[in-house]
């Protein structure tokens, strides 16, 4: 069975306020049912409302002081990038900022669903060429676009806050909230992979993004070989060593490669872009979900 997947209609329904429900449009089931489930955890949505209200304004104050606002004047040629990733998943444009980090490659998104800021690292630009931002761009936007932004903020204070001074002491006292978000943030991540690849439409571009991630050294890219490093995956399995993966909020990059490839092999995407063909989104989902499962 194929599914031609409408991706123009299902982003017209999103822009009139259309969240979408199991099956209805892109994103991975797993990031949706925990998503449903944790907004029912009371400690959850204290924790989100609170967060936010307290932290948006403190963030959006500091990056004018301490980063560059990305517009048509500034950067124009990243501008047109946001702005076509921004055109492809149907989401008024967001403003980005680019922090003077050349140390570490990354990118992430805070706000609030209606209020969204991206930050761009500076090491991004001297590794990744435009097709390559155009799925890291794509991937924050994804956030944006499935309602993620206010837990993503809250689960980067509730860590802030864990790891230093009184925060130690009250952990215990987040832990439900910070591990509910830990699940769902794993989850979601892989669906906004696959809106990085609806947005670049370049499973190279995708995947040369996830392999200087792993590897973070321009010298070693040409020679990376990516079926190599999916062995790890295999290898990765036993032992007790992948209980860490639970303290993380996004899956190993073996898994998020796995699982875009089968994105990229599905009828859902292939249906995104007008083909015929590909694994079915029962198979699609299955697959996904055993692959990134911890334990």
């Amino acid at each position: 069975m194929t599914m031609n997947f409408d991706f123009g209609g299902y982003v017209e329904r999103r822009k009139g306020g259309v969240t979408g429900e199991r099956g209805e449009g892109y994103a991975f089931e797993g990031d949706l049912k925990v998503l449903r489930a944790m907004r029912k955890m009371k400690a959850v949505e204290v924790a989100v409302a609170q967060t936010v209200k307290l932290t948006k304004s403190l963030l959006s104050t500091n990056l004018l002081g301490t980063a560059v606002k990305v517009g048509p004047r500034q950067f124009p040629r990243v501008q047109r990038i946001v702005e076509e990733c921004a055109t492809t998943l149907g989401i008024p444009t967001p403003q980005v900022y680019i922090v003077p980090n050349i140390a570490q490659v990354n990118a992430y998104t805070f706000g609030t669903d209606d209020s969204a800021t991206i930050v761009v690292h500076a090491a991004m630009f001297e590794h990744f060429d435009d097709d390559e931002l155009k799925f890291v761009i794509g991937h924050e936007c994804g956030h944006i676009q499935n309602n993620h932004v206010v837990y993503l903020t809250t689960l980067s204070i509730l860590q802030r806050i864990a790891s230093v001074g009184a925060g130690v002491l009250l952990a215990p006292l987040m832990l439900p909230a910070t591990a509910a978000l830990m699940s769902w943030s794993r989850a979601a991540e892989i669906t906004c992979d696959r809106a990085g690849l609806l947005c670049c439409k370049s499973e190279r571009a995708a995947t040369s993004s996830f392999a200087k991630l792993a590897i973070g050294s321009r010298k070693l890219y040409g020679e990376m070989d990516m079926d190599v490093y999916l062995e790890q995956l295999a290898e990765g399995r036993d032992g007790v060593g992948r209980v860490g993966e639970l303290q993380m909020s996004h899956p190993y990059l073996t898994k998020r490669i796995e699982s875009l490839r089968l994105f990229n092999a599905s009828a859902l995407y292939r249906g995104a872009l007008g083909l015929d063909g590909g694994i079915t989104r029962e198979e699609l989902e299955a697959r996904t979900t055993e692959l990134i499962k911890v334990l």
